[in-house]
C-alpha cells in the first residue's frame, strides 16, 4: 500500500500597502495629499493640490484615492497614516457611529461617505506612524502633497469651498 501526500501550494495573497499624507499651507489654505501605493515590485505615487481645503481633508483625501486606484474588490490593503484623525477614527469605530448619526456636527462628511464607499470593497488595515520621523516613504508622501499644495493648477474642493462661502466650515 502506497500513501501519497499532496500538497497544493496556493499563491499567496498579495498585499497592498498605502502611504499617504495631507498637506495645507494655512488651515484653511492651499492644500495637497500624496499618496505611494506599493504590491509587490509596483509602486504608484498619487498627488493632487487644491486652492482652498484643510488639513484633514487632505489627510483623508490621499487615503481614499488609493483605495479608489485599486483595480479588483477585496483586496487586502494596510494604509500606514500620520494623521490620527483618520486612523482613529476608523480603527475605533467612530466612524461607524458618525455614519449612524448621519455625521451630525461632523466635519467632511462627503470625504467620509465616500471613504466608507470603498473601504468597504477591500479589507483594510490602519497603521499609524509618526509623521516627520524620518520614514522613507512618509516623507515622499509628504513631500508630494507639499509639492501639489504649491502647485500652479490647483484644483477646487468644491464642497469645502461652498461651505466656507457658506461660513459653514
Amino acid at each position: 500500500m502506497y500513501i501519497v501526500n499532496l500538497f497544493i501550494l496556493a499563491k499567496p495573497k498579495r498585499m497592498i500597502t498605502i502611504y499617504t499624507d495631507g498637506a495645507s499651507r494655512g488651515n484653511p489654505g492651499p492644500g495637497g495629499y500624496g499618496t505611494l501605493m506599493v504590491s509587490g515590485h509596483h509602486r504608484k505615487e498619487l498627488s493632487a493640490g487644491f486652492r482652498l481645503t484643510t488639513n484633514n481633508r487632505m489627510e483623508l483625501m490621499s487615503v481614499i484615492v488609493g483605495l479608489e486606484t485599486i483595480k479588483k474588490e477585496g483586496e487586502d490593503v494596510l494604509v500606514y497614516s500620520d494623521s490620527k484623525y483618520v486612523v482613529d477614527a476608523v480603527e475605533k469605530k467612530w466612524l461607524l457611529k458618525w455614519e449612524r448619526t448621519h455625521f451630525h456636527q461632523k466635519k467632511n462628511p462627503d470625504l467620509w461617505i465616500r471613504f466608507l464607499k470603498i473601504y468597504r470593497k477591500h479589507n483594510v488595515k490602519f497603521k499609524w506612524i509618526k509623521g516627520h520621523n524620518e520614514h522613507p516613504e512618509n516623507e515622499l508622501c509628504d513631500r508630494l502633497a507639499v509639492e501639489a499644495a504649491m502647485g500652479k493648477q490647483l484644483g477646487v474642493d468644491s464642497v469645502y469651498e461652498s461651505l466656507a462661502a457658506a461660513g459653514e466650515n
